[in-house]
């Protein structure tokens, strides 16, 4: 056969597929009708398996694992359909709007000059914001209560994602409201009288260090992690040493008395910290556009294209994806999704209601309004 002969007949059978497929299509909304009125999930995790099991016995030789692949897929789509109609017939479910201009809980790790502070400034103007040690203990006081709200960075444009905050949303109950970015100047600030050459050790949060790497090694500068910028500039203010200094802002060094012997020294320049605002209760604004979930996924061939096969079949938009370890001596991982929507959107809570049951673990994290 010529090429050509062989494509229209190609062709020939594209349109017999799809025909059959459209009339699988209209047989899989009958069943989600009578999965609907006898009250029955639609996702079906021993059905579907013997479906794919039998397609790739079925199969001819070599076409067994891509026979499962095209069944599973259509599988995907089926329950997509099925979530979408009874959804459809659900009211719209019941959200709390974000109360952010009353608060006046409101915290953040560091000390006054932080970055933190400023994101905390731009997400509640005016407010006094009150400050903890460390990440965690920020989480826990919006968990507990304590806090209306929390912020705290979770992503940097030169350095990536802020790892002590991400392995903390695992641990705690807590709900993503809101995001905005502040620009990160980075200044080298020591006591004052202090030359450049007596500088032999650097103390700074790990993201700054790592952010102005370029700087430091120039000048083989030893690193030294401390728990925030605001707060190792603190220190060398207090220290009486001549021989440290610290990565901080300008605004930071100032506050404690520290003489810039260094501005922007960031290896990329303008460098971006994103941060969030975390709240107890979910509270979802109209204007939400990002949801962030974290799930984990059963580890055997093709867990991860299933998954990522289904924003696909939605439509939606998927912005970031990040894998963290677990740490518990598994070497299993759990990743961390942002992608587009409000969960106000009904065909949203039929993706999250077909994703999660194909999941291991599933936690949403949250619908945030980006304020920037």
């Amino acid at each position: 056969m010529e090429l050509n002969e062989i494509r229209n007949e190609i062709d020939k059978l594209d349109k017999e597929l799809q025909t059959l497929f459209e009339k699988r299509m209209l047989l899989c909304q009958d069943v989600a009708r009578y999965k609907q009125a006898h009250h029955m999930q639609v996702f079906q995790a021993d059905r579907e398996k013997q479906v794919l099991d039998r397609v790739e016995q079925n199969a001819s030789s070599g076409l067994g694992a891509a026979s499962r692949t095209m069944f599973a897929n259509m599988m995907s789509i089926s329950s997509q359909l099925q979530q979408k109609m009874l959804l459809a017939a659900e009211p719209e479910p019941e959200l709390k709007t974000p109360q952010m201009d009353t608060a006046v809980r409101i915290g953040c790790q560091g000390t006054k000059g932080a970055n933190s502070e400023t994101a905390a400034q731009a997400f509640f103007p005016g407010r006094t914001v009150q400050f903890y040690p460390t990440f965690e203990q920020v989480f826990a006081a919006v968990e507990s209560g304590e806090l209306e709200y929390g912020v705290l960075p979770i992503y940097n444009s030169t350095s990536g994602t802020v790892t002590q905050t991400v392995d903390l949303m695992r641990k705690y109950s807590f709900f993503i409201t809101a995001m905005n970015r502040v620009e990160v100047a980075h200044c080298l600030a020591a006591l004052p009288g202090t030359e450049p050459d007596e500088i032999s050790a650097v103390y700074s949060h790990p993201q700054a260090l790592s952010q102005c790497s370029d700087f430091l090694s120039a000048r083989g500068l030893v690193r030294r992690d401390y728990s925030n910028t605001a707060t190792a500039a603190k220190m060398v203010s207090e220290s009486g040493d001549n021989t440290i200094a610290a990565i901080c802002s300008e605004e930071c060094a100032h506050l404690n008395g520290l003489n810039i012997l260094a501005s922007r020294i960031s290896n990329v320049v303008p460098n971006f910290t994103q941060f969030i605002c975390i709240t107890k209760d979910m509270q979802v604004s109209e204007q939400a556009s990002v949801i962030s979930v974290m799930l984990t996924i059963s580890n055997e061939p093709g867990s991860l294209s299933r998954i990522l096969n289904k924003f696909f079949l939605y439509g939606l938009d998927m912005t970031k994806i990040e894998s963290r370890p677990i740490q518990d001596g598994s070497f299993d991982v759990v990743f961390h999704i942002d992608f587009k929507g409000n969960l106000r959107d009904r065909s949203i809570a039929a993706f999250l209601n077909d994703l999660c049951k194909t999941c291991r673990e599933f936690k949403l994290l949250g619908n945030a309004v980006v304020m920037n």
